[in-house]
């Protein structure tokens, strides 16, 4: 079994922290690899300010150089919108695969609100990392009060077998102060400066062209 995290987000740009970050998780919990799933557009953040999909798997492409990290817009291909959904997916498509979800905790401090957050917690096991100015939230959020009971050690975790779900396990990690909103709000024109050719998703080896739409799809 490939040890595979799986870390969704806009990557809009993808930057050093979101390496940074990553390579840590590897690290602490033991997997072989993570897979950054670019979102072509995430329900919980508004539309305006969104890059092409093309570019921002780019910018998350050359962030990923020389590391265990493959990128990819699976979730165009698979046609699902909300995690719940990719992430069934996705297991049933690479079931030799032993795959972790990694999120930071600002994500758990809204976990409740995701579509069928309970059932993403028992289609395998979720990596909290802390982000400053979170913690408090997420420690008191709905989804904590619920998933606490399924806690284990980031040593525990990383010398299992084989990972079971639901289980959670959450990680410290030094602040970074690097952000993709800072990004973009010193350089909004970011995107345009990408090349045209077209990017390889490093899962499915399809080709991402650069006419998608400022939401990521693909044109009709």
């Amino acid at each position: 079994m490939i040890r595979t995290g799986l870390l969704g987000g806009s990557f809009n740009p993808a930057h050093g922290g979101h390496r940074r970050v990553t390579l840590f998780a590897m690290d602490a919990l033991g997997l072989d690899e993570v897979w950054w799933l670019v979102s072509p557009g995430n329900p919980l953040k508004p539309k305006a300010g969104m890059a092409p999909l093309f570019a921002r798997v780019k910018s998350a492409a050359k962030q990923a150089r020389r590391a265990p990290i493959k990128v990819t817009a699976i979730e165009r291909e698979l046609g699902t919108r909300f995690t719940v959904d990719t992430l069934t997916a996705i297991t049933r498509r690479y079931p030799k695969r032993d795959f972790t979800w990694l999120m930071g905790s600002d994500n758990l401090a809204q976990f409740h609100r995701w579509r069928r957050w309970r059932e993403i917690a028992r289609t395998m096991p979720i990596a909290v990392i802390a982000r400053p100015g979170y913690d408090t939230d997420a420690v008191a959020s709905p989804a904590m009060a619920w998933l606490g009971r399924h806690r284990v050690s980031p040593a525990r975790f990383r010398d299992g077998a084989r990972r079971s779900a639901p289980q959670l396990v959450t990680l410290r990690f030094d602040p970074d102060s690097r952000s993709a909103t800072a990004i973009r709000r010193a350089d909004p024109e970011w995107a345009s400066r990408m090349s045209a050719n077209p990017v390889r998703d490093q899962v499915t080896y399809h080709l991402i062209h650069p006419e998608t739409d400022s939401r990521g799809a693909a044109p009709a």
